[in-house]
């Protein structure tokens, strides 16, 4: 099933079931107001959705008499605010193009077989079609704005020892993500030593959050090991970037990710855990973040010459199926001057 958050003056907005093709929606208020009431009772709740998210997927959709036209550009981010979100490199590539240009300073596991993650703000997500909030052009030059296009998880609760294989089985929502990057103000922080915190503003998520079930399509999934093995493509001010393969190069896979989080801790449903940029072992597939090309260039030509995002560029990031529908609905951003979400 596929879930989305329209807005309605609230925090949290208000909980919809969306069709498979994105095409018709339905309130979830007779079962649930939020998403996180569900991930909170998923074994009594999601089985309720399941059966509107049915009637939808029926032709002409006769048992949902109160089925409305699916607008995605009224959702906030499937789960606006949670518990926790936590990013990082689990993608081999990206790691080794970063710190050719001095921007890690270690290989992805360090020489110890884990993932490098970021603890990010999860108080403030960003809906699909949010801007992304620059004050000024000089300072949206200063930050080095930078789109990253990923993917995410929203969890159950799973427990502190947890097993990879327990870990995935904690999964209960994909979600597409743009893990907007200030790369200057990152480059700043790791100077001083001080942690990255105010290079990191809030990612934006797709419209939808699907369940893993539906990157099954006649009988073959695209959901395999905790990885997606579908392409995210990434068109940057109408020029299509990057169309990386999801699964290619992800070293670590979800069930691998959440297991290294809960070394030490629980973690609650409604956590978020993200897989960071993609970079495939195919460089002529393009993109997954303005840094990765910056970091080819400085390799081939000794510097980089693209810019990173300015006032007025526009980012839109989207996967879409084995059947060529799109799986979580496209992000579409704009980098605008003094936009305020609040």
């Amino acid at each position: 099933m596929k879930l989305a958050t329209y807005q309605d003056g609230s925090r949290d907005g208000q909980l919809v079931v969306v069709s498979r093709d994105l095409t018709t929606a339905h309130y979830a208020t007779g079962i649930a107001y939020r998403l996180q009431q569900v991930l909170d009772d998923w074994n009594f709740m999601s089985p309720q959705l399941q059966d509107l998210s049915s009637m939808l997927n029926q032709p002409g959709h006769p048992r949902a008499r109160h089925a409305f036209p699916f607008e995605p550009a009224r959702c906030m981010a499937p789960l606006p605010r949670a518990y926790q979100w936590v990013s990082g490199s689990a993608v081999t590539n990206d790691d080794a193009l970063q710190s050719t240009v001095g921007r890690r300073v270690a290989s992805p596991d360090a020489g110890h077989g884990v993932p490098r993650l970021l603890q990010g703000a999860s108080d403030d997500f960003c809906g699909a079609h949010d801007a992304i909030r620059v004050p000024s052009e000089a300072i949206a030059a200063a930050w080095g704005i930078d789109f990253s296009a990923g993917l995410a998880v929203v969890t159950a609760d799973v427990a502190m020892g947890a097993s990879p294989a327990h870990g995935l089985d904690g999964v209960r929502l994909l979600m597409l993500v743009n893990d907007v990057s200030l790369r200057h103000v990152m480059d700043e922080e790791a100077a001083r030593d001080s942690g990255i915190v105010q290079g990191k503003p809030g990612p934006a998520f797709g419209p939808v959050a699907v369940t893993p079930d539906e990157l099954t399509v006649s009988g073959d999934s695209a959901w395999q090991n905790g990885r997606v093995h579908l392409s995210v493509q990434c068109t940057w001010n109408g020029r299509k970037v990057g169309m990386v393969d999801a699964g290619d190069g992800m070293r670590f896979g979800f069930g691998e990710l959440i297991a290294h989080l809960c070394r030490t801790r629980n973690m609650r449903a409604g956590s978020v855990v993200g897989s960071g940029a993609f970079s495939g072992s195919d460089v002529s597939k393009g993109y997954s973040c303005i840094a990765q090309r910056r970091a080819l260039e400085v390799l081939e030509g000794g510097q980089a010459v693209t810019r990173y995002m300015a006032a007025g560029d526009t980012i839109r990031i989207e996967v879409k199926g084995k059947d060529g529908v799109s799986l979580f609905g496209a992000i579409s951003q704009g980098a605008a001057l003094n936009a305020s979400n609040v």
